[in-house]
């Protein structure tokens, strides 16, 4: 195994803990702090890919802004969540048994999978992927809907917040 392999392997056992922890743990500020664990190991594997454009995105869009701002709207919301009953469900044992035969079923097909074990293209020379991404996310026929309509639900979010934690009786 080549050195690139063991970190992947290491990166990929920490992102699944991570994300694990995420839907696993009860305090939603501690689930917070294992998201932005799990972006950015996400974004580690993205570094080993050799795609540092994504890398960086992913730092700076999903660590920098959304996961702020949900550990945001929980600081504000914290007087609301009062502890009103049992967190789990008693049918959760479904969910872990489709789940374990989904991540079966996915493994027996990748397993018969000849193209797992290919090379990746090379990429041709002068060949600038980040200038075709900047003008997908700016032509009028391209992501700038998508993009601008994100925007506004996260504007949406955090003004959900402020209202859910605005103090009514001042």
């Amino acid at each position: 195994m080549t050195p690139v392999q063991i970190i992947f392997l290491v990166v990929s056992l920490m992102l699944l803990v991570s994300a694990f922890m995420v839907v696993t743990v009860r305090n939603l500020v501690r689930a917070a702090l294992w998201l932005i664990s799990t972006l950015f190991m996400t974004a580690v594997v993205f570094v080993l890919l050799d795609a540092g454009f994504l890398a960086v995105v992913q730092v700076v869009v999903y660590i920098g802004a959304i996961a702020i701002l949900f550990i945001f709207a929980v600081m504000l919301t914290r007087r609301v969540m009062a502890d009103t009953g049992p967190q789990t469900n008693a049918n959760g044992w479904w969910v872990g048994l489709s789940s374990l035969a989904l991540f079966a079923g996915i493994t027996w097909i990748l397993l018969g999978w000849g193209g797992s074990s290919a090379d990746a293209p090379i990429f041709p020379a002068g060949l600038d992927t980040v200038t075709d991404l900047g003008m997908g996310l700016v032509d009028p026929n391209g992501f700038i809907l998508p993009f601008e309509v994100a925007s506004v639900l996260l504007l949406a979010a955090l003004i959900g917040a402020i209202v859910v934690a605005w103090d009514r009786d001042n």
